[in-house]
């Protein structure tokens, strides 16, 4: 985890062992959250965004009843393990060459979000990690976190203020951020740019 030319929150660069799990290929959509909580909206393949930490877990435990099975928000590490697609310590899903060189990239995001899965998936077959909208992890955030971190299933500090979250948001300047990126923010917060994906242990 980490990236030794990052921010000071991504150092120092550690390894960490998990246990299997899966993640979802695509950011839970608005269709998909209308199912749980209806609301108005003008595009069904949209991630859903303006949803706060609290709503993100509501949601998981909901559909975990639907389903029968556990479903959750990842956390940091399994979201950057799977993020790399298997690309052990590369800067982007797709490898090191910048986001700028990516197919179509300066006529993504004009006016806000994009469909789910319009972009190529990584190596493991996911959509839209490190772009489109920031997502949600499991984790408290705490800067100083991986001087201290487990190096197995770490699951974050035991409290914090703030919840980390993981990826890119089409609001960036740069719209794609790095795997090893970092950001948070209160669990009460709804930003126009924040949605999340569900995780389950495999």
């Amino acid at each position: 985890m980490g990236q030794e030319d990052g921010r000071d929150d991504e150092r120092p660069v550690h390894r960490v062992t998990l246990a299997p799990f899966r993640l979802s290929r695509l950011p839970v959509t608005n269709a998909d959250f209308a199912a749980f909580r209806p609301f108005e909206f003008t595009n069904a393949a949209l991630p859903v965004t303006s949803v706060s930490w609290f709503q993100a877990t509501e949601y998981c435990a909901w559909l975990s009843s639907q389903r029968g099975i556990r479903l959750r928000l990842p956390s940091e590490a399994e979201w950057e393990f799977a993020a790399r697609g298997g690309l052990e310590q590369s800067r982007y899903p797709w490898g090191n060459s910048p986001p700028e060189t990516r197919a179509g990239y300066a006529a993504r995001w004009l006016r806000g979000p994009e469909p789910v899965g319009t972009a190529e998936p990584n190596a493991y077959g996911l959509f839209d990690l490190c772009e489109n909208v920031h997502e949600w992890c499991s984790d408290w955030y705490g800067q100083d976190y991986y001087s201290e971190s487990a190096l197995e299933n770490p699951q974050g500090p035991a409290t914090g203020l703030r919840r980390a979250s993981r990826g890119g948001a089409w609001r960036h300047h740069i719209k794609i951020a790095r795997c090893a990126a970092r950001s948070s923010l209160p669990p009460d917060f709804r930003y126009a740019d924040y949605g999340f994906r569900v995780a389950s242990d495999a």
